[in-house]
């Protein structure tokens, strides 16, 4: 059976077809268009999946990537950063408009997943993976299957507080969550308060002046401490990093020394490395979800 895969970004859809062989066939992207609404996202997803699998046969399933989580409760999306889809019955809405059963999951877990498979865990048992872009996230694989925990939640990394009083406020509401540190969005806005000024993530964390040597030590610290809870309580054999600020060369060695000053141990094992799938993680993991869930 061939393996549809859709990765639902904000501002594009990625969407890849493999085959039995789990090797990709057909590879493509538009705009996800998010601001025409609920109605033109899910148009442009079975118009890219009709793309896709034209030419095959029907025998095919579909795996969604998509920011933000079903609610178990509800079936609505929530946490999404793109905004028109929380509170939406997104699974329902495309099951309707493809017309067969299809499989959602966090993007995270979609990275976290083909990392585990085809990437830098293959050869591990438990992976985290943890992606540091626009915002940050984390997905759990244990023997090549995503673990979702019983609410759903599992890998919700960013969303964890490292300071509850004085920590920087969050857009869930709460102070101190992870990723208000340690994702693109959270240096550029912090940068922002202390200077005035507008710059990249990118930019800052290559930057050596005063504020951006600050921000970036405070990167290293707050990773550094919060990968460290992580491996206190699921001690994995590898972790790897994702998105946009995993192109950071330094943070490899200075938070693996962080790390280490952070856990419940006289010696780390935990691997500690660059994704290799790159940007295809996350589309090749949504193929797998059907299988891997």
């Amino acid at each position: 059976m061939y393996r549809v895969g859709v990765d639902l970004g904000g501002t594009k859809i990625e969407c890849v077809i493999l085959d039995v062989n789990e090797r990709v066939l057909v590879r493509q992207r538009i705009l996800t268009e998010a601001d025409k609404g609920v109605n033109q996202i899910t148009s442009n997803i079975k118009n890219i999946i009709g793309k896709v699998t034209a030419g095959i046969s029907d025998n095919y399933s579909i795996g969604i990537a998509t920011p933000g989580s079903l609610s178990n409760k509800t079936g609505l999306l929530r946490n999404s950063n793109t905004q028109c889809l929380n509170g939406q019955p997104l699974k329902r809405l495309l099951q309707d408009k493809l017309k067969q059963d299809i499989t959602i999951a966090n993007d995270a877990n979609c990275f976290a997943l083909a990392e585990a498979t085809h990437g830098a865990g293959k050869d591990f048992k438990i992976v985290v993976g943890v992606i540091l872009g626009t915002g940050c996230g984390a997905g759990i694989v244990f023997d090549k299957k995503i673990f979702r925990g019983v609410n759903d939640i599992a890998g919700e990394f960013g969303h964890h507080s490292v300071a509850f009083e004085t920590g920087r406020l969050c857009w869930c509401g709460r102070r101190g969550c992870v990723e208000t540190y340690v994702s693109g969005s959270g240096i550029e806005a912090e940068y922002f308060i202390r200077t005035g000024k507008h710059e990249t993530a990118r930019t800052i964390l290559n930057s050596t002046c005063e504020v951006a040597s600050n921000l970036k030590q405070n990167f290293y610290e707050m990773l550094g401490v919060s990968i460290g809870n992580v491996c206190n309580i699921l001690d994995p054999e590898i972790i790897v990093i994702g998105g946009g600020l995993s192109n950071h060369t330094p943070l490899y060695r200075i938070v693996q020394e962080k790390v280490e000053q952070n856990i419940f141990s006289d010696h780390c094992k935990t691997r500690f490395e660059k994704n290799k799938l790159g940007d295809s993680a996350g589309v090749i993991g949504a193929a797998m979800l059907p299988y891997c869930s």
